[in-house]
């Protein structure tokens, strides 16, 4: 039997939970279709978008989504430069993520525009100068190389499956491209691994700056901000973590991976949001600073507003969840378990999705011009298809791991060759001999 046999085991078997699960969010997904229908036949008027606040929870989702693909490509490919050994179990799972991640994001804007046929009008007639048309492009150019990124490690695998025959074995042998394993395609293949792990870092960082770039360029109090730009990266990077250990819990517990992944695992990754969720509070502290030293009347009326008027509760929500309870939990040894890790994690998407929220909302909320007042409140349509991007998120995540191994095999064999050579040469280094 093989020694990772487990890896395949979710392929070619399939519990009863599996078929519930995917009920469940089958349901929510065509709940969330009928009253997206809905709104492309009566408009945006059923959302709780108003003058002023024209923006809502469809760009909140967006940078919120966006922000999480960096959970992916961008922490595997520094881990795959900086050879960090321990990376091996965890970098498939983060690469799915950026993949499904960034096709669900990518979308609101879509839901966004009311009216999805005008989606064409920037792809014709946009500008070079538009950071909207630079935002479309940069996301299209990230998914293509991550996807590219995704794939290439796991032709190996894909090759092992179609070796064990079964079912679709047709299609296994196609996406396999003749993979046998010689000497030269391992070479041709780390080769074109490398080449993409480092074109893949610019390119996701300039996504989510690109996407700062689109508030930062404004003159909206509360978004002209030269900060915006690392600021976002920093918080994309931050709810990645959290997503991805979020995600490793999950295929730890329910397809018994914890041989797999391990608690070192976790720990390194917790030190990891530990040190960003410090970042994180500095270019918070930094930004809010900026604000009260200039005193800018329109820029605090914006600031008063998420301290102490309407949107306090989700600030001070927000602080909690990215900085005090990461700090309490992480920087304390008997709290870092991995129920501890997990109840952090699960914290910071909720406190990074709060912060999305803080930055759009409130400074259309309390507009330079008299104009009516309100806040903003989300709709049923809203949270339904929010409710529905996170069921697209668990259903294509259960659906990989159907179809692929959720963790590398042969990178899992090649480390274990590696470790088995470093042993080898640490003992031949100490031991008589020439």
């Amino acid at each position: 039997m093989d020694k990772d046999e487990i890896l395949f085991k979710p392929i070619y078997e399939t519990g009863r939970g599996f078929y519930i699960t995917f009920g469940i969010l089958t349901v929510i997904l065509l709940w969330a279709l009928a009253m997206y229908i809905n709104q492309v036949m009566v408009g945006l008027g059923p959302t709780g978008m108003n003058q002023p606040v024209t923006w809502g929870f469809y760009i909140v989702n967006f940078v919120f989504f966006i922000g999480i693909s960096h959970a992916g490509t961008l922490i595997s490919a520094i881990l795959r430069l900086s050879k960090a050994e321990w990376r091996r179990p965890i970098t498939r799972m983060a690469e799915v993520i950026t993949a499904i991640v960034l096709m669900i994001g990518g979308l609101h804007p879509i839901l966004d525009l009311g009216r999805p046929d005008r989606m064409m009008n920037l792809l014709e007639s946009g500008r070079l100068q538009s950071p909207l048309l630079w935002d479309v492009t940069s996301i299209t150019a990230y998914f293509t190389a991550s996807t590219v990124y995704l794939y290439l490690p796991m032709i190996p695998d894909i090759a092992r499956i179609r070796d064990r025959g079964g079912k679709l074995t047709w299609l296994y042998t196609f996406m396999a491209w003749g993979w046998q394993g010689t000497e030269y395609q391992q070479k041709v293949l780390n080769r074109a691994i490398n080449i993409l792990m480092v074109m893949v870092i610019p390119i996701a960082i300039s996504v989510h700056t690109v996407i700062s770039y689109i508030f930062s360029m404004t003159l909206q109090p509360g978004w002209h901000s030269t900060i915006f730009g690392p600021y976002f990266v920093v918080g994309a990077i931050f709810s990645g973590i959290a997503a991805l250990m979020i995600v490793m819990m999950a295929f730890r517990k329910v397809y018994h991976l914890e041989t797999y992944l391990k608690e070192v695992h976790f720990r390194y990754l917790s030190t990891l949001l530990l040190i960003m969720s410090l970042i994180w509070s500095y270019f918070t502290f930094s930004e809010y600073l900026t604000g009260f030293f200039g005193a800018e009347p329109h820029e605090m009326e914006v600031i008063m507003y998420k301290f102490s008027g309407p949107f306090a509760p989700f600030f001070w929500g927000m602080v909690l969840c990215n900085f005090v309870l990461p700090v309490i939990i992480l920087g304390f040894r008997k709290f870092r378990t991995i129920t501890g890790i997990f109840v952090a994690s699960v914290a910071v998407v909720i406190g990074m999705w709060l912060e999305r929220l803080i930055i759009v909302v409130p400074s259309l909320a309390n507009p330079r011009m008299e104009v009516p007042l309100g806040i903003y409140m989300p709709t049923i349509l809203e949270w339904s298809l929010f409710a529905g991007g996170i069921a697209v998120f668990v259903m294509a995540f259960m659906l990989f791991s159907k179809f692929f191994p959720i963790i590398s095999i042969w990178e899992i064999e090649e480390g274990r060759s590696h470790a088995a050579k470093a042993g080898e040469e640490r003992i031949a280094s100490y031991l008589p001999g020439p």
